[in-house]
């Protein structure tokens, strides 16, 4: 049987009623790399959903009204205790922990990094590692639960988040001289990490400063707010 190079050949050849092997071949292969694109897409399409919920993870109960101090703490008494507990453990002011927390997560306890995509639609996983509340790395989270012996500790526990920041606050303190009531560098030296923040890396970066600009003014909102408020625990 003579050999034949084009799908035209082969069904002369074979006529109408019977299809050739090649053809039934093709349209298998077809089939397979259309059903592979087909998942393909979905998957991305899924990933594309998953990032717009979430750069930040979800919604995941964070208050109701994020400008207003006292009513996210009354509608939040647990945060309440977590940040005066860390504000006695560490020193620093409720104030600037929400302020910081606001920035970083806007008091989503599951909140990640968006995703990074190639080419626009191809998922290639997060920006980085953070996640929760306080958007602690793996790493510098790593170093506190050895540091203060919380093995048990979570990054989505309002708590252990706050514990995190007072703890790695004080870091900067000690190393950079920077106040645990200066919101705007304690804030910077946070983003920057404390040799970042010793090399002045932030100045570089003028979107950051702005950024920085913005925590302080919240964080000064906040602890005015704070003062006027009557809130159990406070």
């Amino acid at each position: 049987m003579p050999r034949y190079h084009s799908r035209v050949d082969c069904g002369r050849a074979c006529g109408k009623a019977i299809p050739c092997r090649r053809d039934l071949r093709y349209k298998a292969s077809k089939q397979n790399n259309e059903g592979q694109m087909s998942r393909i897409f979905l998957t991305m399409a899924l990933m594309a959903v998953l990032a717009g919920c979430g750069g930040g993870g979800g919604n995941s109960g964070s208050p109701r009204n994020l400008d207003n101090a006292c009513s996210i703490l009354k509608q939040k008494p647990k945060y309440t205790r977590a940040f005066k507990r860390t504000e006695r453990r560490w020193g620093v002011p409720v104030h600037v922990q929400m302020a910081t927390i606001h920035q970083e997560s806007r008091f989503v306890s599951n909140a990640r990094t968006p995703f990074r995509f190639a080419l626009g639609v191809i998922p290639m996983g997060r920006q980085s590692s953070a996640f929760g509340y306080s958007q602690a790395l793996d790493g510098t989270w790593d170093e506190y639960l050895k540091s203060t012996g919380k093995r048990r500790a979570k990054r989505n526990d309002i708590a252990d988040a706050t514990d995190f920041m007072g703890w790695y606050m004080n870091q900067t303190r000690d190393r950079t001289g920077v106040a645990l009531t200066d919101t705007r560098n304690q804030y910077l030296a946070y983003h920057e990490g404390q040799t970042g923040y010793l090399r002045g890396s932030y100045n570089r970066k003028a979107w950051l400063l702005a950024v920085a600009d913005k925590v302080e003014a919240r964080g000064q909102m906040y602890q005015s707010q704070l003062a006027r408020c009557r809130v159990r625990g406070l």
